[in-house]
């Protein structure tokens, strides 16, 4: 949508276009401030058609990164992205909230994640659930006033507290990676008892953790799925006989194209998968930038999706080119189109 002045003031997407733009124009007490401020200085469209609502969401995430229009607020600023960061090497391994990242710089990071309140809920629900929410910063061996309430568990005043610390650490550690998840099963066990009890405050408390807790665990899983740099050949039907290929590779869709199956030929499709995935050399590993984590979630959210079907192809059969592994793998893929589409 464009100003008088020609400059683009909102980007958005729409399967029903009509629909979509008749309800900004008509008149409804439901429209909030922003949308009739934005309705009333529309002078003109542009239209960009795409094969796919996945291609729609990709497009419109770049063009609003890109373009910053005034009237788009739902995608956020880089900058905004925040990070869990634990200093493992310290004597007391705090767990901290940070705006930056530094690379090799000893300290283990988790993220980036879009929402600072939510990471910070997270993290003090953490705290209270492993009785770390200690009150005395400098921890010159001396117990806390927390520690008399019950809310940490001594590790300030030196000791085996402090070892029980560090043990705890290592369970947090295992939690945000996804591999421990015994925290969120006793916090839900007390949000529970809070509810039986009457409690609802105290229940709606944990509740709110227990979410905050869960989200960064959503967002982890689609970080550490980027950070593997896979090289993904996917499949979407349009039609009984037609589907859209896109070859993906970290949070970028390097080729797409539409493709009917009478006209696929599984060599020259395995020859382009080959060539494309072979000029994309990162690592994988290689940490996830915050000005790559929206197009992450979207790609991620895609693949785990009912709207496609798609293989992973292993660096090694890229390297072996011609490798009899990519042409089963792709003969598998297709098939499964044919079989779901019939």
């Amino acid at each position: 949508m464009k100003d008088s002045h020609g400059s683009i003031i909102y980007i958005g997407k729409a399967k029903n276009l009509k629909r979509r733009v008749q309800s900004y124009f008509q008149q409804s007490k439901a429209h909030s401030q922003k949308i009739i401020k934005l309705v009333s200085n529309i002078r003109d469209f542009d239209i960009l058609l795409t094969d796919t609502e996945f291609e729609a969401f990709m497009l419109e995430c770049k063009l609003i990164r890109e373009i910053k229009p005034l009237f788009n607020k739902m995608m956020k600023s880089p900058h905004s992205y925040t990070y869990i960061v634990i200093n493992i090497n310290s004597k007391y391994p705090d767990i901290e909230v940070t705006n930056h990242r530094v690379e090799q710089d000893g300290r283990l990071y988790f993220g980036p994640f879009p929402s600072k309140a939510r990471v910070e809920t997270a993290i003090i629900g953490i705290k209270e659930a492993y009785k770390i929410l200690c009150s005395n910063p400098k921890r010159q061996n001396s117990l806390c006033l927390n520690h008399s309430i019950g809310l940490c568990i001594g590790m300030c005043g030196g000791g085996p507290a402090l070892q029980e610390y560090h043990d705890i650490i290592e369970d947090i550690i295992a939690l945000l990676d996804g591999a421990n998840k015994k925290v969120l099963d006793d916090m839900k066990l007390k949000m529970t008892e809070a509810a039986v009890d009457f409690d609802f405050e105290t229940a709606a408390r944990y509740r709110d953790r227990i979410d905050a807790i869960q989200f960064l665990l959503r967002k982890e899983k689609v970080i550490q799925f980027t950070e593997e740099n896979k090289n993904i050949v996917v499949l979407e039907n349009l039609s009984e006989d037609t589907f859209k290929l896109f070859l993906i590779k970290r949070n970028e869709i390097l080729f797409s194209k539409i493709v009917t199956f009478d006209s696929l030929e599984v060599n020259q499709l395995s020859s382009l998968i080959t060539k494309t995935f072979n000029v994309t050399a990162l690592p994988a590993g290689s940490h996830i930038k915050r000005d790559e984590i929206d197009e992450a979630q979207i790609i991620y959210n895609y693949l785990k999706s009912s709207h496609c079907r798609y293989k992973s192809i292993p660096d090694k059969w890229i390297r072996k080119q011609n490798d009899k592994n990519i042409e089963n793998a792709v003969t598998k893929l297709i098939y499964k189109k044919q079989t779901i589409t019939k």
